[in-house]
């Protein structure tokens, strides 16, 4: 997953991280203590757009 961490643009997750709920972000890292703690659904967001982003860069 990339994108979450841009300080300049907010990133490409910023709005998703607000909704997430308990977590902290490294550099590249995004840490999580229990699943509980967050909304799955978002994170599943998070990561299905990250995997078409991948793909279109990425095409075969």
């Amino acid at each position: 997953m990339g994108g979450y961490c841009d300080e300049e643009t907010g990133g490409r997750h910023a709005a998703s991280l607000e909704r997430l709920g308990k977590h902290a972000r490294g550099k590249s890292c995004l840490y999580v203590n229990k699943l509980a703690d967050i909304d799955l659904a978002v994170l599943e967001e998070m990561i299905l757009t990250d995997w078409e982003a991948m793909k279109r860069r990425y095409p075969d």
